[in-house]
């Protein structure tokens, strides 16, 4: 099959000068009011300062409610779905993956002649031995240190990283702090310091298995206290993000670098939600809205709160925008590009509302438009197994929904006052809209159950 790549812009349009810095930054499981400058209990000053040079969503979601499909959207602007991650990806038992066929961030910033490095976890399918799944460098990375899914057998001294294909073996620290090092490393020793950069830094904090230094710890409370440790992984990372920053400000000035920082999903635990209903795993907000942070002093305004809904699903077009560079020809994109939002003097309008599915949540489905979200459930039945099997696709395709709701968030930002009997005409609109996009979704999902 031809690489979607091949279609559109040509390497190095750009000089180097006009062709910022880009770097991503994405914890696992953190929850929408978990640090400091969203009114959360952990102490994060380093992220409170980066949300003060930029721009900060209240109103921020991931592309999913679990790891994976969230990821995939990250790096492909489009709903996970489309790019082959129906949840979360076990490799050993799913041949699932992000499609080689996609284009990602890091292929579309590679061919401006960007210098491209993943850090962190992946979960978007690594080989096994007996699959064969593409590995980041496919997906346009240059130069990668990951984990399949999360760090074993916790954060603390975890033996699980794999470099450029290779294990690297038990290493002696903390997951986020390690993330850093390797960061901070490839910054030094392994990019040609003439090209700009994309570095994608996936934290593996504050996912389970769970672990910080106690120092850290029992500034939240007794060191065996799982909330405690939860928050001191959290902090632990601001830390490790802090290293991080300085070391890019020694590389290049602020005004040189665009950071964006986000999670992939809501947390797992019911307190760490902001008072939003659900958690990890289900389509409510609690499940589905994050933290979201785009700072790139002297082009995105500092200190600038908006209340815009928006997500990860929106990053690559945005990347796109904010740098000019053309959007992947012949791609369809479910994002949207922020860019107006966050400069001075634009207007922006979404292209199509936010949209979410995910199999085993119940609402299966749930779409936000404006203040306005719908959700629903499906009407058809699936094991009870918390593993996806593939062979389940065909009843997902062919399936449909049942016990329409709505809400308008703004009123009602804990989902507790369904209004579509209130607003029916509202609810009407809704329906048909996020039918259609289901619809679309679905008819470009791939059917892994055949391969």
């Amino acid at each position: 099959m031809i690489r979607f790549i091949s279609l559109f812009f040509l390497a190095g349009s750009l000089l180097a000068a006009e062709r910022p810095n880009v770097v991503v930054l994405l914890a696992d499981d953190l929850g929408y009011q978990d640090i400091g400058c969203y009114g959360g209990p952990v102490k994060t000053p380093h992220l409170d300062k980066l949300a003060a040079s930029g721009t900060r969503f209240s109103d921020f979601y991931s592309g999913a409610a679990v790891c994976s499909p969230s990821r995939a959207s990250l790096l492909t602007g489009r709903h996970h779905i489309r790019a082959g991650v129906y949840t979360w990806i076990n490799d050993e038992t799913q041949n699932s993956h992000l499609l080689e066929r996609e284009v990602t961030l890091a292929e579309v910033l590679k061919s401006q002649g960007y210098e491209t490095a993943h850090i962190g976890k992946w979960h978007l399918g690594l080989p096994t031995e007996t699959r064969d799944k593409p590995t980041p460098d496919q997906h346009g990375f240059d130069y990668w240190f990951a984990t399949w899914n999360n760090a074993s057998p916790s954060h603390h001294n975890p033996d699980n990283f794999i470099r450029n294909g290779e294990p690297v073996g038990p290493l002696e620290g903390y997951s986020c702090q390690l993330v850093a090092d390797e960061a901070m490393t490839w910054l030094d020793e392994h990019r040609d310091p003439e090209a700009p950069f994309f570095l994608n830094v996936w934290f593996h904090e504050p996912h389970a298995p769970i672990a910080a230094p106690d120092g850290i710890v029992s500034e939240y409370g007794k060191v065996k206290d799982k909330g405690a440790i939860y928050s001191g992984t959290i902090d632990n990372t601001d830390r490790a993000i802090g290293r991080l920053l300085a070391k890019l400000a020694e590389v290049a000035p602020a005004e040189e670098t665009l950071i964006i920082y986000a999670s992939d999903n809501g947390s797992y635990r019911d307190d760490r939600t902001g008072g939003l209903r659900g958690r990890k795993g289900v389509n409510w907000d609690g499940g589905i809205r994050v933290p979201g942070i785009f700072s790139w002093p002297g082009t995105i305004g500092a200190d600038v709160v908006s209340n815009e809904p928006a997500g990860i699903v929106d990053i690559l077009p945005t990347v796109c925008g904010l740098l000019k560079f053309e959007k992947p020809a012949g791609v369809f994109l479910d994002g949207s590009d922020l860019a107006p939002l966050l400069t001075e003097g634009g207007t922006f309008t979404r292209h199509q509302p936010l949209f979410w599915h995910l199999q085993k949540s119940v609402p299966i489905i749930a779409m936000r438009d404006g203040d306005y979200n719908m959700v629903a459930e499906r009407d058809y039945e699936l094991p009870t197994d918390n593993m996806f099997r593939e062979e389940w696709i065909p009843a997902i395709k062919a399936g449909g929904y049942k016990n329409f709701q709505l809400y308008n968030l703004k009123d009602d930002p804990a989902q507790t006052n369904d209004i579509a009997g209130d607003e029916p005409e509202v609810a009407a609109r809704m329906r048909v809209r996020l039918l259609e996009i289901s619809a679309s979704v679905l008819a470009d999902g791939e059917d892994w159950h055949l391969q």
